[in-house]
């Protein structure tokens, strides 16, 4: 009878115990919810950030935030950063903002052509006239181009995210992201575009950047690691697993994008090695080097993005990534 009450009492008190408690993070992403976010809304969605230990709420990006402010007065706890020319310009101003992986092994910056006009190769593109950009994108990677490839400046035409104009010229390229222009294009236009990815043409930034404050790096080395890992692990899920889940999550945020979008998005992800590719294939989803981040600190110094004696290995910490998480995932 006592071993009965002493069972039933241990029962009970199991049932009223509190659940251990989550570390609550807010991560913002740099656009509207998508896929170039996927991996975040998977892990999120699908119950693994919480298998490590974190309550995880996505504060989606636009043209009007700035995420960056929010991370550094924190308000933000991470944040995905763009290429790592923000990185070096916070390193530049000694901002205590620091990447901690990289969940794009290539950039998805494009330039795009007309097929069947002269431009269907690398080589053709400096001979287009105009060229479409963004205004960041003319003392960034288009002047790189200038110095790589001879693109030249008296071509270039603003681009505000209206693709008509390069519809109508056949004579144009225009930039764009590989996960979107290429599909807005097809569905407009009616044509499918020559894209060109500049990361297979020599433009080497990481993309997608995790990055967090210098302060939680130091202070909590333990929820950076979990975020990091439980990241990579959302990102596996999402490219090879059921992504559904993160779809869902995605479309919540985000109601205006389309299930043709979305898939086409994926599929240009894992077509192109946006994310897994290269070092990830052993080291895992969201690796970095101490190359690769010189090799691109040259490249932008190179062309006065960034001061020359800037110490950009403060930008960046190699503490938290190559360690293979998740590399069992992919598929044989």
């Amino acid at each position: 009878m006592r071993r009965r009450i002493l069972a039933t009492f241990l029962g009970l008190l199991a049932l009223t115990a509190p659940a251990l408690a989550l570390d609550r993070v807010r991560f913002g992403t740099n656009w509207l919810a998508d896929p170039a976010a996927g991996g975040f809304y998977q892990a999120a969605a699908d119950g693994t950030y919480e298998q490590y230990g974190l309550d995880v709420t996505i504060v989606p990006g636009g043209p009007q935030a700035n995420g960056g402010l929010l991370l550094l007065f924190g308000k933000l706890d991470f944040f995905m950063g763009g290429d790592m020319i923000g990185n070096f310009l916070s390193a530049e101003s000694k901002l205590p903002l620091i990447a901690v992986a990289a969940e794009f092994q290539k950039s998805p910056q494009i330039l795009m052509s007309h097929p069947g006009v002269g431009l269907d190769r690398w080589e053709d593109l400096p001979n287009a006239k105009p060229v479409y950009l963004g205004a960041g994108a003319i003392n960034t990677f288009y002047a790189w181009l200038r110095l790589a490839y001879g693109f030249r400046d008296e071509a270039v035409r603003p681009y505000n995210f209206n693709s008509a104009p390069f519809i109508a010229n056949k004579q144009s390229i225009q930039q764009g992201y590989v996960t979107a222009e290429p599909f807005e294009i097809a569905r407009q236009g009616g044509f499918k575009p020559n894209v060109f990815l500049l990361a297979d043409h020599g433009y080497s930034t990481y993309a997608t950047l995790i990055v967090t404050r210098a302060e939680v790096v130091a202070k909590s080395p333990d929820l950076v690691q979990r975020f990091v890992d439980a990241s990579a692990i959302g990102w596996y899920h999402y490219l090879y697993g059921d992504s559904a889940k993160g779809n869902a999550a995605i479309k919540k945020d985000n109601p205006d994008i389309s299930d043709d979008q979305i898939a086409f998005s994926i599929a240009t992800l894992k077509d192109r090695g946006v994310v897994d590719s290269g070092d990830t294939l052993t080291l895992g989803i969201g690796a970095m080097t101490d190359a690769r981040w010189k090799d691109f600190f040259d490249k932008m110094a190179a062309i006065g993005v960034v001061d020359a004696r800037t110490d950009y290995r403060k930008a960046y910490t190699l503490a938290f990534v190559n360690r293979g998480v998740g590399v069992e995932l992919r598929p044989k």
